[in-house]
């Protein structure tokens, strides 16, 4: 960590002792972890405040934690071409009780006049639907950013002032970046000549297991196949 990096986390450990964890980060990277009833305070502060002056939010993104450090491959090493072998996708979600919330969401934080950046991570709360409060009141860029992850994830930002969907189409069921959201989707659309518009109808194609495809030998590279001189034995035996 750079002496830049150490004074920021120096002191943003001093201001917020009490509503800040750090996080594992990158060197030369700062992040910390704050729960969500002090999200709203503690952000206007890194805002308003000189000695920190985070004056623009320059991207926010949700996370979807189920089945957070499970795998679904056989093996834990990979060839040249990937992985060798692959399994079907878990079927079965985490059972174990967690201690957190299985969304959060994330926000990348610029200091222009001190030149540094932060990355803070907020949990929502447990249930369904997620919910967090918006921080559209503090940095007006947060507006198509809560957007974006309510129409992925889900997330409920309360008091946004326009929470739609940005990216999928209005009538979109579920949220596609959910991890347990199916691969398929849920619904299709296509044109019904009897109603002379696009409706909605269930997927009508089978889910399926995708198993990478690693061709081990390749005949093309048989020097059988090679050219052979006029009048040579092209036998094996003569290979």
């Amino acid at each position: 960590m750079s002496s830049r990096t150490e004074t920021l986390a120096s002191r943003l450990t001093a201001r917020f002792a009490q509503e800040l964890r750090p996080l594992p980060a990158l060197p030369n990277e700062v992040a910390f972890e704050v729960d969500a009833v002090n999200l709203l305070a503690v952000c206007k502060e890194l805002r308003d405040n000189a000695e920190f002056g985070f004056e623009q939010l320059i991207d926010l993104a949700g996370i979807d934690y189920l089945d957070y450090g499970r795998e679904e491959w056989n093996t834990l090493a990979s060839t040249a071409t990937g992985f060798s072998r692959g399994v079907n996708r878990i079927k079965e979600h985490v059972s174990e009780q967690t201690t957190k919330p299985r969304f959060a969401v994330t926000y990348q934080l610029l200091s222009i006049a001190n030149n540094w950046r932060l990355r803070l991570r907020s949990f929502t709360n447990e249930g369904e639907p997620p919910v967090i409060d918006s921080v559209f009141d503090i940095w007006n860029a947060a507006n198509w950013f809560e957007r974006e992850a309510f129409d992925l994830y889900g997330i409920m930002f309360r008091n946004h002032p326009d929470l739609r969907r940005i990216l999928t189409d209005y009538g979109f069921i579920g949220h596609p970046f959910r991890k347990d959201f199916p691969l398929i989707g849920n619904v299709e659309v296509k044109y019904d000549p009897a109603k002379g518009r696009v409706v909605y109808q269930p997927v009508s194609i089978e889910p399926r297991t995708l198993v990478p495809r690693v061709i081990r030998e390749d005949n093309r590279y048989d020097r059988v196949l090679k050219e052979v001189p006029v009048g040579a034995d092209a036998s094996p035996a003569n290979r």
